[in-house]
């Protein structure tokens, strides 16, 4: 045994345990460095957040006004619950407290923080618009509990009440992922409330404004102790709509509660004078945010409310069309000298085709064949012209295609021809099928605007324009590129074909025609009325009371008859009959005339049906002014000679409330319900500024 030996140890351990610690003195060397040194600023800046917060201002959006200024849409001051998510509290955990304090379900408060957790923590989450007072008051007294509670001041969408003119005007909502990802929304944060629809939709780039912020100073519990900076918010642009108000206000009045739609233009410049569509919804309801249960009783109601049947509804246009179907026999040289014997119907190709007088109209010219709406005669000028001439004239008055108005999710209508039977159905097209688009029926499917569009290019002797709602002249700059974009063209059309129509179309609402009643006392009125078969009566026998299939009513109407100042067309979806679409145009109609007469008494005589200022307009050759070129003509027409039953209508604000109040939350108020005495100074539910109580 061996004593006093030490055991050594080996010399490549050594070395090992000295690189180790070597090495990890350089690793705090570094970790030094880079909190110090690399990442200063970084750090720095996580430092500030602690101290300072920025909180958004939000700017209002632009007003939207109607051709004379009068406020349709405005803002109201409001407040909204803000959730800090800067702080270091566990916000699932306050989740069921802050729900009983907002009046909120703690699942859509946990959802809500849940969705944006990936956004920057320093971004504010609102969680609930539009406070109550005890709200408020809840949060201001809870900041030492709930720093993560804080409120902002915003400025909400005041509509006007009970839907007026809702489906032209659209509405405000809170921005969802789909529209993020959309090219037009790429620089749109989560919870930026932009324009879903309407108005709001195509011009919120306009209307949206500029968000502005607040840097203050905050303490270790979330107070705020000081302000830094500001930089203020920059307010949306006014919108200026081609909408009078006071038309609007008669157009609504007279559809009523109606289900459908009736649509005014100046066919001259395209500008639209009124919109109106039935059944409607209340704006103000998704202005702060809608339920989801509102929403679904919105969109699985079977009469569409959230549809603007003014461009969405594609139906057949029925008898209308006839008017259509004139100008292509007249320019054809087929309709001027055709004579057909209507004994109530006629056989074509091996089919029977009944004429809505059972008992037929006897001897039948293209003028008697437009204002008592022969179906007989039509169905032989169809047989005459063949689809594609029908097609040819058709496409080119419109139908098949958008007219281009400024508004989203118009749709197309269709026109049916041989090659559009065999692109859509790879089938050809029978002659027979021909038959029932001569009256406007089978595979025709237009819209109101288009009808008016059309209407309104026949009687201006060709001149076809672009409907617009807003006025091109107040997009410069920057918002240059929202312009709506507007084309004039105009087709061929002979003198001869312009005065047999615009006559005929004026005896429609004389005593022999099939709209007596709407017949206008003193006022140059013309039209044209159509039912359209929402199924065949086979199959109409068939379910008999099992669906409500009543026939669709039309009408397309002017003043006066050429070169008019207006064309109005109304869908009356379950109407029947045409002539009780007439009654509403024509209590429009006389809204529209009476106001220009009060503007300008010099006017009056314009519309007067067998003036010399009023003849002097329609004898004018087609798409000139009225007194230029062209002989006067010697014809005026029993219908605006004769004397029958006025339309009459009255004046109110459209649904305005049976107790008096007034729309929860709103504060400005406006009686328009003497038309006669009282000019409207704003739309229904809001005032005029100089009357504001609150800007």
């Amino acid at each position: 045994m061996l004593f006093g030996r030490e055991d050594k140890v080996p010399q490549y351990k050594l070395t090992i345990v000295q690189y180790a610690i070597l090495a990890i003195f350089l690793v705090l060397v570094y970790g030094l460095w880079r909190l110090q040194v690399g990442g200063n600023q970084y750090y720095a800046k996580l430092a500030e957040q602690n101290r300072v917060r920025q909180i958004p201002i939000l700017a209002p959006r632009g007003r939207i006004l109607d051709r004379e200024g009068r406020i349709i849409v405005d803002n109201y001051p409001s407040f909204s619950a803000l959730l800090l998510r800067d702080q270091s509290k566990n916000l699932i955990a306050d989740s069921d407290k802050i729900a009983a304090a907002l009046h909120m379900d703690p699942d859509e408060v946990k959802k809500r923080i849940t969705r944006f957790a990936s956004a920057p923590s320093y971004q504010p989450l609102i969680l609930k618009d539009d406070i109550t007072p005890d709200e408020l008051a809840f949060i201001e007294s809870h900041k030492n509990e709930l720093p993560e509670l804080d409120t902002i001041m915003s400025n909400r969408r005041l509509y006007p009440k009970n839907g007026f003119m809702a489906h032209l005007i659209g509405y405000v909502g809170e921005i969802n992922e789909d529209m993020l990802n959309q090219p037009q929304f790429e620089f749109y944060n989560p919870g930026d409330v932009v324009g879903m629809a309407g108005v709001e939709r195509e011009y919120n780039d306009l209307l949206m404004g500029k968000n502005g912020s607040r840097n203050v100073i905050v303490n270790s519990r979330g107070k705020e102790m000081g302000e830094l900076s500001e930089t203020p918010a920059v307010p949306g642009q006014p919108l200026k709509l081609t909408i009078d108000l006071d038309l609007q206000i008669a157009a609504e009045e007279a559809l009523g509660d109606k289900n459908g739609a009736i649509v005014a233009m100046d066919p001259r410049t395209g500008e639209v004078l009124a919109m109106a569509s039935r059944p409607t919804f209340d704006p103000n309801a998704f202005a702060v945010r809608i339920t989801q249960k509102e929403w679904n009783e919105l969109i699985s109601d079977p009469d569409k409310p959230l549809l603007n049947k003014a461009i969405q509804a594609q139906l057949a246009p029925g008898s209308t069309f006839k008017i259509v179907m004139s100008v292509a026999g007249l320019q054809e040289g087929i309709a001027e000298n055709m004579h057909v014997s209507c004994h109530g119907g006629g056989t074509f190709y091996g089919r029977y085709f009944k004429c809505w007088q059972k008992g037929g109209h006897g001897m039948v010219d293209i003028n008697k064949a437009i204002y008592q709406s022969c179906d007989t005669f039509f169905y032989t000028l169809a047989e005459r012209l063949g689809i594609a001439k029908i097609a040819e004239y058709a496409t080119a008055l419109g139908f098949g295609q958008k007219t281009g108005i400024d508004l989203p999710q118009e749709v197309s209508g269709v026109m049916p021809s041989e090659e559009w039977k065999i692109k859509n159905f790879k089938q050809k097209w029978y002659a027979g099928e021909t038959i029932s688009v001569g009256i406007g029926q089978g595979a025709v499917a237009a819209t109101p605007v288009q009808m008016m569009r059309a209407i309104g290019a026949i009687t201006s002797g060709g001149l076809i324009v672009t409907p617009h709602v807003a006025f091109p002249g107040q997009f410069t700059g920057d918002y240059a590129r929202l312009k709506p974009v507007l084309d004039e063209r105009r087709i061929q059309m002979d003198a001869r074909t312009w005065d047999t129509i615009t006559d005929a179309m004026a005896e429609v609402v004389g005593p022999t025609g099939t709209a007596p009643v709407s017949h206008l006392e003193g006022i140059d009125f013309a039209g044209k009325t159509g039912s359209a078969q929402t199924i065949s009566n086979a199959a109409k026998a068939r379910l008999g009371d099992k669906g409500n299939f009543k026939d669709n009513g039309w009408f397309v109407g002017v003043t006066p008859r050429r070169n008019p100042d207006v064309v109005v067309a109304v869908l009356f979806q379950g109407g029947e009959h045409g002539a009780l679409a007439a009654r509403v145009a024509a209590q429009f109609i006389k809204a529209f005339v009476e106001k220009q007469r009060k503007r300008d008494p010099q006017l009056a005589q314009k519309y007067t049906p067998g003036t010399p200022e009023n003849l002097a307009a329609i004898s004018a050759q087609p798409g000139t002014t009225p007194g230029s070129e062209g002989k006067p003509s010697s014809r005026v027409t029993a219908a605006a000679q004769s004397k029958n039953i006025e339309a009459a209508g009255f004046w109110s604000a459209p649904g305005e409330d049976r107790d008096g109040s007034g729309m929860q939350g709103v504060r400005f108020r406006v009686n328009v319900a003497d038309r006669n005495k009282q000019k409207a100074v704003a739309a229904p539910g809001l005032d005029a500024p100089e009357n504001r109580t609150n800007q």
